[in-house]
């Protein structure tokens, strides 16, 4: 567990403890519209994703508290040893937290797991193409796009497109002052 001084932000562990919120979350309709799911995700559905999510070592997820609420969610997926690699997402489900600049130190937290604490040599993320300010959010972390996956996922019916971006090891070493030196001007001692 990590947290800022500056700015009370840690990101614990999820539990057992936090599934009806997450389900609350998945269902806000902020947050479903930049997911992959459209559907209102059912409590069975959610139960048995939540379940497996938890006992899959090659997945990882924080949740994200503010002040010592809980306002988000953040994740590793697709671990993977033989290639250094994950996957990984964030939401912040609550409002009021945005444009704070907790979704960077969300960023900078995550990528500093994978990097020092995991010791992986590559995190990389899909985006819906018109969540733009998310993409470029990952490209000022040091994030190249890689990859745009032409009609890729089904939203509201229609096929959109999706960013693919990857960071590597070294590219985020070139970047990781200039990052840590953004967020600690904004009030995060990282």
């Amino acid at each position: 567990m990590r947290r800022s001084a500056a700015i009370d932000v840690v990101m614990r562990p999820a539990s057992l403890n936090d599934s009806a919120r997450l389900l609350a979350w998945r269902n806000l309709p902020q947050i479903r519209r930049w997911m992959y799911t459209d559907h209102e995700i059912s409590q069975a559905e959610h139960d048995a994703w939540y379940a497996k999510a938890l006992a899959d070592p090659s997945r990882r997820y924080w949740v994200v508290e503010l002040d010592g609420a809980p306002v988000g969610l953040a994740n590793l997926a697709d671990i993977d040893a033989t290639t250094r690699r994950a996957t990984w997402a964030y939401y912040l489900a609550e409002e009021r937290v945005r444009g704070r600049g907790i979704g960077a130190f969300v960023e900078y937290w995550m990528i500093e797991q994978v990097f020092t604490g995991l010791g992986l040599a590559k995190l990389w993320c899909e985006v819906l193409v018109d969540n733009e300010p998310v993409w470029k959010m990952h490209e000022k972390f040091g994030f190249v796009r890689e990859a745009l996956f032409r009609r890729h996922a089904l939203k509201s019916g229609e096929l959109v497109d999706v960013v693919g971006l990857g960071l590597l090891a070294e590219d985020w070493a070139a970047i990781r002052d200039a990052s840590r030196e953004r967020l600690g001007a904004r009030g995060f001692p990282v």
